[in-house]
């Protein structure tokens, strides 16, 4: 997903996916940032008329175009809009007269009412719920970052002004809450999708990503994304993601303006560590590129046939075709309790050296990411660095085989390697007994109904993987209006069962058409009916 801090208009909401389907990249949805309101009328939930003069037109085209809308909203307001002054003159809003309180119930439920007669009724098709917090004392303007304690003290001492110590942790659980009962009520047609920026325990049951926050552009916060997006995913939540690139480019007064390239988008080195960034990225639950201070679509980091481009523009067309094997992880979360990241001391019981490493993990249970996380050609301000390898060391678990996803070269595990990482290929590896979907990379998920899927088998040893589909959108899945096709991989016969395919789905596909790759071998089938198919190799 493509945003930035912020887009002004409706034109170049419309503009920016246009340049995208032009430059044939794919684009699954685009994201207004805030002030979408009108000038003054701060958090107000409904789009400022001389920007956006036809929200519903605006949508139409949008959607055309095949990019869903995600619109920025906020629990506090200021300025005295409509939506503001309804809050107040029912009662609805905590001490500060700017937060409303969302653990009422009533609140909730006219919090909603807002939300959907201003922005969801024209069609908008998520929502980034941010600030929910929501009362916190770091855009205080200290000049020295607090020590954690001291920022600790600061942030509750602020919450609890207007709420009780209990409680605040909470609060983004119910608004959450209310997002999400507020739209099920509302229609079964589009289902729930809110990124928002804290959560609390079980907070996912209500349509929930989490993302990192408002964090700076530098290679020490680029490392620290894995370890913190592990630990999230460990605790129980499953989809957690970051701002690619980092929120904050540039260093300023604040603290928290601790961004390491005073040039910005112009600098070499702040376009290298966003490449990084974004090939990590495309490893999460949500791929989504975002911050202030420079734009980020693919254009501003060059040209095609120029490194920055053309590696963004690789990750990104990765990403596009992985989404078979994405969606049917996510098919795996919401049915059986599974998870997108997996930490290998997790994924690896057995294997002590996995207990320390937290520079690695598996995304599903057969890719192994091993993202780079320092510079190899520029520094800050462009400087060149000199005689920086190009390599990335690489730890596979041991128990099973391990596949170089680029060239194919197998490694029995147990053992460290030196891996090839230029600018363009973030090292991965694929578990044996991988079966990986991949579908084409088209330029919207829905763009090619129905497509052919390649299957990447991996041998060396047994494997399976179940192979989830349903119509795209609605909730019908609840009612079971979904599939399963159970794949397994017998490794001493050769032979990948296509199992029978379980469940159905309105306009599901009658025949599917696989291309099955086995290192160099291949051979195309198509199924028809969801019948069982064998093929041997």
């Amino acid at each position: 997903g493509q945003s930035k801090e912020y887009y002004k208009s409706a034109q170049e909401l419309i503009g920016t996916v246009e340049e995208y389907r032009r430059r044939d990249i794919p684009l699954s949805f685009i994201i207004q940032d805030w002030q979408s309101w009108e000038p003054g009328k701060w958090g107000q939930k409904s789009f400022d008329p001389a920007r956006y003069p036809d929200p519903a037109a605006m949508m139409e085209r949008l959607h055309q175009l095949g990019a869903p809308l995600m619109v920025s909203i906020w629990p506090n307001m200021n300025g005295m809009g409509d939506n503001q002054r309804e809050m107040l003159e029912e009662g609805h809003m905590l001490g500060n007269r700017s937060t409303y309180n969302a653990f009422s119930k009533k609140a909730r439920d006219l919090y909603w009412k807002q939300a959907k007669e201003g922005i969801f009724q024209h069609g908008v098709d998520a929502w980034w719920c941010d600030c929910t917090e929501p009362f916190e004392a770091d855009w205080g303007g200290f000049a020295l970052r607090p020590e954690p304690h001291e920022r600790a003290m600061i942030n509750t001492q602020a919450a609890k002004k207007y709420l009780d110590g209990g409680e605040w942790t909470a609060y983004s659980f119910h608004h959450s809450r209310g997002i999400y009962e507020g739209q099920r009520a509302t229609t079964g047609e589009k289902r729930v999708v809110n990124l928002t920026r804290s959560s609390f325990a079980g907070q996912h049951r209500y349509a929930t990503v989490t993302w990192s926050g408002d964090i700076g552009s530098s290679w020490e916060t680029l490392r620290r994304q894995v370890p913190e997006g592990l630990n999230f995913s460990a605790s129980g939540e499953p989809y957690w993601t970051f701002d690619i690139g980092g929120f904050f480019v540039a260093p300023g007064q604040d603290w928290f303006r601790c961004g390491d390239y005073p040039q910005r988008g112009e600098d070499l080195g702040y376009r290298e560590l966003y490449t990084r960034w974004l090939e990590l990225g495309t490893f999460m639950p949500m791929m989504r590129s975002h911050g202030t201070d420079t734009p980020r679509e693919i254009w501003r980091f060059g040209e095609e046939g120029t490194p920055f481009y053309d590696a963004i523009a690789k990750f990104i067309r990765l990403r596009a075709a992985l989404v078979p094997y994405i969606y049917s992880l996510a098919g795996n979360v919401t049915l059986h309790s599974g998870t997108f990241l997996t930490p290998l001391g997790l994924a690896f019981p057995n294997d002590p050296a996995c207990l320390q490493e937290d520079g690695q993990f598996l995304f599903g249970p057969g890719l192994l990411v091993c993202p780079v996380t320092q510079p190899m050609y520029y520094d800050v301000d462009s400087q060149p660095l000199e005689g920086a390898a190009k390599t990335r060391t690489v730890y596979l678990p041991a128990g099973c085989g391990w596949y170089d996803f680029w060239t194919g070269a197998f490694y029995q595990g147990g053992r460290t390697v030196e891996a090839d990482a230029p600018l363009d290929k973030l090292p991965l590896f694929v578990k044996a007994g991988t079966i990986l979907p991949l579908g084409p990379a088209s330029q919207y998920p829905g763009a090619e109904p129905h497509p052919a899927l390649t299957l990447r088998v991996y041998p060396g040893q047994d494997g399976s993987f179940t192979l989830y589909d349903d119509e795209g959108d609605s909730y019908r899945y609840e009612q079971g209006a979904y599939t399963e096709t159970p794949l397994t991989w017998d490794d001493s016969a050769r032979v990948l069962t296509i199992g029978a395919r379980q469940g159905s789905y309105p306009g599901m596909p009658q025949s599917q058409t696989y291309r099955v790759v086995l290192g160099d071998q291949e051979q195309v089938v198509t199924v028809e009916n969801g019948q069982e198919l064998q093929v041997s190799f």
